[in-house]
């Protein structure tokens, strides 16, 4: 089985000025010479961490990782100003343009799977692969299954305290309330409601216990930009059509394209990639029988690596 790569540190790191306000922090890492690859993180506004470098043969990949807008170490932390979907794919277009790479393989998970193919629908011809991880289509059904009534039935303990900081007469619609909350003047409401929303999607990200994980997404400057942008996002319908991705699907038929997910995954249901496998048919399809949503499980990241060190051998 095969195990994340040793660590490595960046050999270049960046600041980029976007013309609305925004600043992005970008990194390189790997071979300069390398398959330019870059990771796209979830959330949206989970940040970058120095364990994705990981997935990638240092040897073979030149590896770009950046924190969009509003999280990690892009600036203004938590910002809902001029942050939707169409601002981040404009984001990696500026990305790729400044670090001069023709074309680029993708690799994102949750979020970073439904950010690299909106991407990928837009920019076909700047990707040469895709390497998906726990699809999420983020269709109407897909975020009221997490945030207001389906998870709910598998984790009655831990929904509980998702519920805790929305009073009872707000039930009805946990977003628009939890929203009122995370954008509310009160910073005491705010930190409260981060927290709440953010480990409740921890908790449910691995298939067994992982305090690490929960532990991360209970860390303030995590849980707040996470909560905020979420939100943000899912009450604006993460900014796409309804079906956007699955009807704009036929534009990949010709980019190579991985799917991995977990068979437990309950923050994005399998039912997801069955359903963008079926608008890709050419695409591979690996169902971890022992996995749910996190990268970081053993069967997940065994697939992801064989992966990455797939493309690498084939562009050789």
């Amino acid at each position: 089985m095969r195990t994340l790569y040793p660590e490595i540190q960046p050999l270049r790191e960046y600041r980029i000025e976007t013309s609305d306000g925004h600043q992005l922090y970008v990194e390189e890492s790997g071979n300069p010479s390398g398959l330019p690859v870059l990771f796209v993180h979830g959330g949206p506004g989970g940040g970058c961490s120095a364990t994705q470098r990981r997935f990638f043969n240092p040897e073979r990949y030149r590896i770009i990782l950046f924190d969009q807008r509003g999280c990690g170490r892009s600036t203004p932390h938590a910002s809902l100003q001029h942050n939707t979907i169409q601002a981040l794919v404009a984001d990696m277009e500026q990305i790729r343009e400044m670090l001069g790479i023709e074309r680029w393989l993708l690799f994102g998970g949750s979020w970073g799977s439904t950010l690299s193919l909106v991407y990928a629908e837009t920019w076909p011809e700047r990707v040469s692969g895709l390497i998906l991880r726990g699809i999420f289509l983020c269709r109407e059904q897909d975020i009221q299954w997490f945030y207001q009534r389906g998870a709910s039935a598998l984790f009655p303990d831990f929904w509980q305290d998702y519920l805790a900081p929305i009073p009872p007469a707000e039930h009805d619609d946990l977003l628009q309330a939890y929203h009122r909350q995370l954008t509310s003047a009160n910073e005491l409401e705010r930190m409260a409601a981060a927290k709440a929303w953010s480990v409740w999607e921890g908790r449910c990200s691995t298939l067994y216990p992982n305090p690490d994980v929960v532990s991360h997404f209970a860390d303030p400057h995590v849980a707040l930009a996470m909560a905020r942008i979420e939100a943000h996002y899912f009450i604006n319908k993460a900014f796409l059509e309804p079906d956007q991705i699955l009807r704009n699907a036929h534009r990949l038929n010709d980019t190579p394209t991985v799917i991995v997910h977990g068979r437990y995954d309950v923050v994005c249901p399998i039912e997801q990639a069955f359903a963008l496998h079926k608008h890709l048919p050419n695409a591979e399809l690996h169902i971890i029988r022992d996995a749910g949503h996190s990268a970081f499980e053993p069967g997940t990241i065994d697939n992801l690596i064989q992966a990455t060190d797939t493309f690498a051998q084939h562009s050789a």
